[in-house]
């Protein structure tokens, strides 16, 4: 019989679900990883709950980095943050294969397990690296703002972007999918809030000297367009239409 271990979404989550998958003791083949909130019950199949415990998930990331490698920690911690919704289930897998083979695991491409979570870290970082040129920060208050709407978790790898390069203002980058935030402090550090209240970001007033610099922008904009050379599909394919919803330039 197959026995369905039920974790909670986040990384630590995970991992104490990948630790229940080992010391079940019961064989990889009959066990799997899913997530307790968006599972789906199926015959002949035994269903146990995992609790989130940070101390065990401490110890798989311990054993993770001992005995696989650093490169295989940061692999399984970027996966985690995929939109993947069998994430759990195949960064478990990969452990597998990284206790058996060690640190060279994370070449082997040809094995199915190592393949999914390279392409699922391909995917989020180059989700990433596009919305460090597509985020758009607005003045409120002597603090800039920014809110986006990425598929992947990724506000974690966006807020390390900024922090480095603007590392004296402070701002705030808003992930409205996931309703989080970044917050970055000037010269200081940066951390990652769940704000109570779902409408604090509308409690945010602009300064009225925003507003016109969003109008200047957005006017620069259009101003240097070339009606003759517009490539609607050009442009698709270089900024696709989801990333524009929080884009100043393209609001009217």
């Amino acid at each position: 019989m197959m026995t369905v271990f039920l974790c909670a979404q986040d990384f630590e989550g995970i991992l104490c679900g990948v630790y229940c998958g080992f010391m079940s003791r019961l064989g990889h083949d009959n066990v799997r990883l899913e997530f307790k909130d968006t599972y789906v019950p199926e015959l002949f199949t035994q269903y146990k709950e995992v609790e989130t415990i940070r101390e065990i998930a401490d110890q798989v990331v311990e054993s993770v980095r001992k005995r696989i490698s650093e490169d295989a920690y940061e692999m399984i911690y970027e996966a985690s943050l995929s939109m993947d919704d069998k994430r759990a289930d195949k960064i478990y897998r990969f452990l597998i294969a990284g206790f058996q083979n060690g640190s060279k695991v994370k070449d082997m491409l040809q094995l199915p397990e190592v393949f999914h979570i390279f392409e699922m870290c391909r995917h989020l970082t180059h989700e990433a690296h596009l919305l460090t040129g597509f985020t758009r920060f607005t003045q409120m208050e002597g603090t800039l703002y920014g809110v986006i709407g990425p598929k992947n978790d990724v506000l974690v790898l966006v807020a390390r972007h900024f922090a480095d390069r603007l590392p004296e203002e402070n701002w705030i980058l808003y992930d409205k999918i996931r309703e989080k935030a970044a917050v970055h402090q000037s010269g200081r550090g940066w951390l990652i809030v769940y704000p109570q209240d779902n409408q604090w970001s509308t409690k945010l007033k602009r300064a009225e000297e925003s507003q016109n610099f969003e109008e200047l922008w957005t006017s620069f904009f259009h101003s240097i367009n070339i009606k003759e050379r517009e490539n609607p599909k050009c442009q698709r394919n270089m900024l696709p239409l989801r990333y524009r919803t929080y884009m100043t330039e393209f609001q009217k």
